[in-house]
């Protein structure tokens, strides 16, 4: 089910049935991105069309992520936090977007620097789903060469408590390569609206603010890699270190963008 509708209209007022995909499991064979048992769709509805009102008189500014970078026994860990101004479920719709839109941006051949090829549920238990994804990030060299590096994940969703952790066993240039990320509700005008009696809840939230405070959204992430070992040897190692590091905020950035942009839709 899909939260955000194809940048036409902000949450779509039709809420779409589910993607059928291939599954290897007979108890599920849908992709939910964030499944609507958990949380609320009308809800969500409305705190969308409170950006959305709000955009035209203050718009919002989405501070660049804020990432961290140390390296620990060989491996490189990103602590990374960032937030958005649009509804937890959203963002962690631009996290998963197994119906690939267009969150990232384009080259000249009309690529996303990160698309999603292909999303295969492996297990649902409630809240919690499996998925296989297969994702292509575009490479470009000086402007001369081009090309995708394939990446397979095993992405371990919950939907209940909007987290998920990822890994991967096949990657090129990679050892090791995942990470996890939570999205938290940031209940934005808490201080304006609902002055000393500060929420712990979007329930709370929306009584104190009387249904008229934004929720925008906390993430945090962090991700660990290592090159592979051929490739894991001074200056190689660091050159690539540098690279997925950059492309990582670049691909951040990206989305603090297309944030943007939906919020004006």
């Amino acid at each position: 089910m899909s939260v955000i509708p194809r940048f036409s209209g902000w949450i779509n007022q039709n809420i779409e049935e589910p993607d059928e995909v291939e599954s290897k499991s007979p108890a599920s064979n849908s992709v939910w991105v964030v499944d609507p048992k958990y949380y609320n769709v009308a809800e969500v509805k409305k705190e969308s069309k409170l950006w959305r009102a709000a955009e035209k008189k203050h718009p919002w500014h989405d501070a660049p992520a804020k990432v961290k970078v140390s390296n620990k026994k060989g491996l490189c860990h990103m602590n990374i936090e960032f937030k958005l101004g649009l509804p937890p479920e959203a963002v962690y719709e631009m996290f998963t977007n197994p119906n690939n839109f267009p969150f990232f941006e384009e080259d000249k051949a009309g690529r996303q620097r990160l698309e999603n090829k292909s999303t295969k549920v492996l297990r649902k238990d409630g809240p919690r789903q499996t998925t296989k994804v297969e994702k292509a990030l575009s490479w470009n060299f000086l402007g001369l060469f081009s090309g995708d590096i394939p990446i397979h994940l095993i992405i371990h969703e919950n939907h209940k408590n909007l987290t998920a952790k990822y890994t991967t066993k096949k990657m090129m240039l990679m050892k090791v390569f995942e990470g996890s990320w939570k999205v938290e509700p940031d209940y934005v005008d808490q201080e304006r609206l609902c002055k000393t009696r500060l929420p712990k809840s979007r329930e709370e939230y929306k009584i104190c603010s009387g249904g008229q405070g934004k929720v925008g959204s906390k993430v945090i992430m962090e991700q660990i890699f290592q090159p592979s070992s051929l490739l894991n040897t001074p200056p190689i190692s660091g050159i690539i270190r540098g690279i997925t590091i950059k492309t990582t905020k670049n691909l951040l950035e990206d989305l603090r963008k297309a944030g943007i942009t939906l919020r004006k839709v």
